[in-house]
């Protein structure tokens, strides 16, 4: 079994930080990019891993 790390995810429309998950923590390993439903858009839109 692999590691893995805590992110969150934030809209790339409108920032708010919506959603927390975990991705994988080796190295070479994207950062995480889904669609999911945003509260402040109304919409579902891209969500991305935030820093």
């Amino acid at each position: 079994m692999g590691a893995r790390i805590k992110v969150v995810l934030a809209c790339e429309t409108c920032g708010r930080r919506n959603y927390r998950t975990t991705r994988s923590a080796a190295a070479g390993t994207k950062g995480v990019r889904m669609k999911k439903f945003c509260v402040g858009c109304n919409a579902h839109t891209m969500h991305a891993e935030s820093h």
